[in-house]
């Protein structure tokens, strides 16, 4: 049974192109599983997170962290009384339109769009995840796009522009008016948060490039660490870690289910519109929200930040802006069904952040290594 602040798939808004119901399953259900068979989410695989995918097989992927996202996503979402199929939905298709290198990607494409196309839209990766379900996935014989819900579709598009909302019709709508998306869609969004800081520190301490002494200044992930060390006096060092992320985590999902019902419970909401004419009602609690922004604090001086990533994010830069300079110039080098004309720089943003890493830097071998004929 879920809350009466919850989307309902019943009371869905609909999608751009009518169809028939699905048959044994929910709106909101056959949105999750069009995600899951489509060509970007598997594509998520190959992608960056922090480290490369060739750098090991055991660090995350977009793949792998979509996929922590929507699993911590629907734990809270049960916790709320939301709905979980929507919230996983959402979660699943956050990130199905990043570029490959992560945010290193996402920097030098928007910097390519913004220099050959000024006030052309630019490139914005939440914007390009619902150009993905709406236009680009190519599996249906009566639509482009994956044609789902308004309400996933709202979901996926965490941020936007205001130039670019306003070419958006009913999804874009909230930017202009200053609305919250579904809680639904709140929450999804946090859940990606608790998955990347505490799965980068698992990547980052794996690496290498972070030590758990390091890691113990700060309080919220020493004060975990030095409990799993008093209640396990000689566990080894990879099982201490684990504990460690494993208690943060549970930690953050609590006090977000917490603070957030009592938010809930303040404002009186009582229907999904009367939570978008709210303020945002899914947060962590001051305190928790003092102690992630001293985590993310040194998660980018330490990680982000550190000399190995930043060697490996400017090689990225380089690669990404050199193929898209290429194609620009002579959009003969581009495959044949993405030489579409009156919009060609569009269509070669599409091209190059459908990449995965691997992809893009065979690609840039190809066109500029004289070994590769």
């Amino acid at each position: 049974m879920i809350a009466p602040y919850a989307c309902d798939p019943d009371r869905s808004r609909g999608r751009r192109h009518e169809e028939p119901p699905p048959r044994d399953r929910n709106d909101f259900q056959r949105d999750r599983d069009r995600i899951v068979h489509c060509g970007a989410f598997r594509r998520l695989e190959y992608k960056t997170q922090v480290f490369l995918n060739h750098e090991g097989d055991l660090f995350r992927t977009r793949l792998t962290h979509s996929l922590e996202v929507a699993q911590i996503a629907r734990s809270i979402a049960r916790g709320l009384g939301l709905n979980e199929d929507l919230t996983e939905a959402i979660s699943l298709a956050h990130d199905l339109g990043h570029t490959p290198f992560g945010h290193a990607g996402q920097d030098a494409l928007a910097a390519c769009m913004r220099e050959r196309e000024p006030g052309g839209g630019g490139f914005e990766h939440n914007l390009q995840s619902l150009r993905v379900v709406d236009r680009l996935e190519e599996r249906y014989a009566a639509f482009d796009g994956l044609n789902l819900c308004f309400e996933t579709r709202e979901g996926v598009l965490k941020h936007c522009s205001r130039r670019n909302a306003e070419r958006l019709g009913d999804v874009g709508e909230r930017f202009l008016q200053g609305r919250q998306p579904s809680l639904e869609a709140q929450v999804a969004n946090l859940a990606d948060e608790i998955a990347y800081n505490n799965h980068d520190i698992d990547d980052g301490i794996r690496s290498g490039l972070l030590e758990l002494e390091q890691m113990e200044a700060v309080p919220f992930f020493g004060g975990h660490l030095h409990a799993v060390r008093s209640a396990y006096p000689g566990l080894n060092a990879k099982r201490v870690l684990a504990e460690t992320i494993r208690r943060m985590i549970s930690a953050l999902v609590a006090d977000l289910v917490e603070q957030t019902s009592a938010r809930i419970r303040d404002s009186g909401v009582a229907s999904p519109d009367e939570v978008r004419a709210a303020p945002s009602l899914a947060a962590f609690s001051a305190p928790v929200r003092e102690q992630l922004a001293q985590l993310q604090q040194l998660l980018r001086k330490a990680l982000y930040r550190h000399p190995r990533v930043l060697r490996t994010t400017t090689k990225a830069s380089r690669v990404l802006r050199e193929l898209f300079a290429a194609y620009a110039d002579d959009p003969r080098l581009l495959p044949v069904e993405h030489q579409r004309g009156q919009r060609q720089l569009r269509a070669i943003a599409d091209y190059v952040a459908g990449m995965t890493d691997r992809y893009a830097i065979r690609e840039h071998r190809k066109l500029f290594s004289v070994q590769d004929w």
